[in-house]
């Protein structure tokens, strides 16, 4: 008897790791933020909770999705992969949302009323952009001036997006 009870406490640790493991990768998952791109809303170091599920079903070991069932809106802040390291930062346009972009005195992009800096650099790299493209977002971090986001490296596909983070 004392053999069925040993067996069947691992049966239930078993499950639970499964379930644990599931719930992270599909579900909910923790992130620790490094940088202070999304000051003031959220600092260096901040563990934030991430749904997962906001957007779609993520391909598992992946960077994209493998169904998607909703886009993001400006204002959500969003995960995604960008060069093998997760990035969080602020959706404040999805396509094909336009773009005003000035070149004056000094390099600026204006979204939605919101004007964010812009280096020589980074405007020659979207300013031939009217609008966001369908079926990609404008990520910028909440504190811009320091932030490298979408004006460093385009445009992030909505497939892309791993999750939205649930506390700010």
């Amino acid at each position: 008897m004392e053999k069925k009870t040993k067996l069947t406490s691992i049966c239930y640790i078993a499950a639970g790791i499964a379930i644990g493991v599931l719930l992270k990768l599909f579900v909910i998952d923790f992130v620790r933020i490094q940088g202070t791109s999304m000051e003031p809303a959220i600092q260096d170091g901040d563990f934030l909770p991430v749904n997962r599920l906001s957007y779609g079903v993520n391909k598992p070991f992946s960077n994209s999705l493998l169904f998607q069932w909703k886009e993001p809106s400006a204002g959500d802040v969003v995960i995604y992969m960008m060069k093998g390291s997760q990035v969080v930062k602020r959706c404040v346009a999805v396509g094909p949302e336009p773009l005003e972009f000035s070149a004056s005195s000094v390099y600026n992009l204006k979204v939605k009323g919101v004007t964010y800096p812009l280096t020589e650099e980074q405007y020659h790299l979207l300013g031939d952009s009217p609008m966001v493209p369908e079926g990609y977002i404008l990520a910028i971090g909440d504190n811009a001036e320091v932030s490298i986001d979408s004006r460093n490296y385009g445009f992030v596909p909505v497939k892309n997006i791993l999750g939205k983070v649930l506390c700010k």
